[in-house]
Order: structure tokens, then sequence, then C-alpha cells
């Protein structure tokens, strides 16, 4: 039986991924203080290339210092630094992998930590009010100054070693915003019907393919929906993939939620009337987004990668076997085990570790049993992210991960790193 996770991938560029499986982006928060990439991503990235897979994605690049998705991003906006990205490139690479960047704009995600205005299509604010303020809608100029941007930091992720990019149009972040009804309430040509809230996306990825060239890869991470009522759905999520086919991508990534549901970490979040039944064949298999690709993949005739829920190398190698994913995205288990991929590929490892379902508190055991229950959600996601945050942290400073810290104590720590880095910082726009 060939073993297909072990199988190279030619994409339409030219180049080619050494296997199936890939490391999913995941932030880092590892920057310094003038947002430049450090020894720690280097160390980091090295760890994971030795890990064995065929692709690492890394987490949000920003492309404006002014708006970041959490305090430590890394920032590509004239702040130089080139020479620490060209070290991370090169240990990220080191194992013969291809290491591609991940360009982001957090848009109204931005927390308050580092603006007092975010920018996003409409000045929608999300429901966490108290960690993210009112968003001011864009200008024109704001949207094609926001568009050269994702093309600078293309540009200047492969002069410095990346092998490909990916332009994060999912998650509720700035192509994301445009992309729903819920958050892009704008009657210009950016917004109403589908092909305006597409146009910033598409535009998007041609100004970064006329910068990196055809020979370079090209990816998108996109939204299957955004599992809220009124929002992005699965239908308008195959033709925008349509569209990305004829912008010539090369491998399309789904996920799917919103900071408001987070689908992509298994939970419901505050909205819950589009929570969708999943297939009980989808359960079996674990992947959250599977039921969705064939569809998707149809529609964009480019490889698809499914991120999300992967835990068994027999779901993984049935999804890649059967044509349903050409690739298999890994996020969380990496954290905990780098070395999985290599374990998976060549079949002495059978399954990940689902370290999830052992960090799950109980209301009792969080904010006290009268808290609302979307409170309690939201801390239960917001606890099990910061567990994985410290394993990440772990790993960069050359460490073995600490698999024994408690969720409440990873909360702790995380918050006061991120109030650490965040200090002095804050942008307020005049």
């Amino acid at each position: 039986m060939t073993n297909t996770l072990a199988t190279t991938l030619r994409l339409a560029c030219g180049a080619v991924l050494p296997n199936r499986i890939a490391k999913a982006a995941m932030t880092e928060g590892l920057a310094d203080s003038g947002d430049r990439a450090t020894d720690r991503h280097a160390t980091l990235y090295r760890r994971w290339s030795r890990g064995g897979a065929g692709l690492l994605i890394t987490g949000n690049v920003m492309v404006d210092r002014r708006y970041l998705e959490r305090p430590g991003n890394v920032v590509i906006d004239g702040n130089g630094g080139h020479q620490q990205l060209r070290e991370w490139a090169r240990a990220g690479t080191e194992a013969g992998n291809h290491l591609w960047m991940q360009i982001s704009h957090p848009g109204r995600q931005a927390t308050r930590t580092s603006t007092r205005q975010p920018l996003s299509p409409s000045d929608v604010q999300l429901k966490l009010a108290g960690m993210f303020a009112r968003p001011r809608a864009m200008t024109p100029e704001d949207i094609e100054d926001a568009i050269q941007r994702y093309a600078h930091v293309a540009e200047v992720a492969r002069d410095t070693g990346f092998t490909g990019v990916q332009v994060h149009g999912a998650h509720g972040y700035l192509i994301s915003q445009f992309l729903s009804p819920v958050t892009n309430r704008r009657t210009d040509e950016w917004g109403g019907t589908l092909d305006n809230r597409a146009r910033f996306l598409l535009e998007t990825v041609k100004a970064v393919r006329g910068r990196v060239g055809a020979d370079f890869p090209v990816a998108v991470k996109l939204n299957s929906a955004d599992f809220q009522k009124g929002g992005f759905t699965l239908d308008e999520c195959v033709q925008v993939a349509g569209w990305l086919g004829e912008a010539d991508i090369d491998l399309l990534e789904i996920s799917g939620g919103t900071y408001e549901q987070p689908r992509l970490l298994d939970h419901q979040g505050q909205d819950d009337t589009y929570a969708e039944p999943q297939r009980q064949s989808t359960r079996s298999r674990e992947a959250y987004f599977l039921q969705y690709a064939g569809a998707i993949q149809a529609s964009a005739k480019v490889p698809l990668m499914v991120t999300g829920g992967f835990r068994t190398r027999i779901a993984m190698e049935q999804a890649v076997s059967s044509g349903e994913a050409d690739v298999i995205g890994l996020g969380r288990p990496l954290c905990v085990t780098p070395e999985l991929p290599a374990g998976l590929a060549d079949g002495s490892v059978q399954a990940a570790d689902s370290w999830e379902k052992r960090l799950r508190l109980g209301p009792g055991r969080l904010l006290g049993p009268t808290s609302p229950v979307y409170l309690i959600k939201f801390f239960n996601v917001q606890g099990e992210v910061a567990w994985f945050y410290r394993q990440i942290v772990k790993l960069s400073q050359g460490q073995e991960p600490d698999t024994s810290l408690s969720l409440r104590r990873a909360l702790g720590q995380h918050l006061r790193s991120e109030l650490r880095l965040s200090r002095g910082r804050v942008f307020r726009p005049q």
C-alpha cells in the first residue's frame, strides 16, 4: 500500500513539496521590541524543520506596525530586520522542506494593546468589545495602501529566503472581514455583492503575484464559512475558490471561524445560531472542515490543504488517498510533538495526542459557576491557546515542552507576557 503522506506534490509554479504534511500557521509572539524576527524564531523553526513536515507556514507576519494581531508579531514595514529574516528562513528550511511566510493584517481584530482605533471595511465592532476597539471604516486610500503592503511583504519574503507566501484570508482578519456581509457593509466597489466583497482578496493576490513572479508559490488561507448568521457562507467560499484558481494561486488552505465563532478550535462561539451539524463520517475522521473540501476543490482546481482536527494517521491517509485533501495541516500537535510529521510520514506513529481533551475546565474551576456560558467558553478557548503558546515559547528557547503546565497557570503566564510586550507601543491615531 502506498504511503500517501510521504509522496511529493508538484505545484503549478514548479515548486515541489517533499511530502503531504504541513505545519499550519500559529502565531508565535517572539519578535523583538522593533517587531523584528529573533534567534528564537530560528531555534523554533529549525526544530520544526527537523521534525519532518514538507511545508512549514509561519504565524502572522504583519504588514503594518500600527495594527497587530498580538504583541510580539513580526512586522515588515520598512523597519529593516532583513538579516534576521534570512536567519529565520535558513533555519526553517534546514531539512529541505518549504517555509512559507503567512502575510496578514488583523483589521478590527487588532487588540487594544496595539491600537486604539483599528481599521476594517466598516465600523462594526467585535462582540468582545473589552479587548477590541471600534474600528474605523477604511477609505479607498487605506484599501490601496493595505494591498500594496501585502505585496511588499511578499517581495521581502522571497528576497530573504522564504520559499513561498500565504495570504491570510480566514479567521476574521482583514481579508475575511471584506468577504463577510457581517463586517463589510460598504456600498462602494469594495462591498455589497460577492464579487465586490472578494475584490480586496483578489487584488491582493494579483499584487502579490506581480511582485514575486510566476515561479514562486503563492497560497491563500480561506474560511470555508464564518459559521455566523448572515456571514460568509460555503456557497460563497466555493465561488471565491473558483476565482482564486483563475488567479494562479498554487495552494488553497481551508479553515473556518472567527474570534466570535472560533470553529477552528472546535468550540462554539458566542453566536451558535449558525452551528452546522457535522456528518457522522466527518466526526469519525476527525477533520472539522473536510466535509466542505470536495465542492471547494472542484471549483478552485488547485491543490487543497485542509487544517483542523486531524489526529490519526489513518484519517490523514484516507483524506489524501481519496482526493479530499492534497496536504494535511497540523497545528497544535506540533507544539508538543515537533517530530510528529516524520513519524506520520514513515508510519512509525499512528496518532497524535489530543491534549485539548485534557485541558478544558468546567465553569466552577475557571470563572465561577454563575458566569455566562459564552464567557466560560471564551476563557476556555483562551486558556487552551495560552497553553499551546507556552509550549511554543519552550521550543523557541531550545527546551522541551512542559505538558505538566496547568491551564490556569498558562493563561496567567500568557497574559503577563502580552502585557509586557505591549508596554508603551499602543498606536493612537491623531
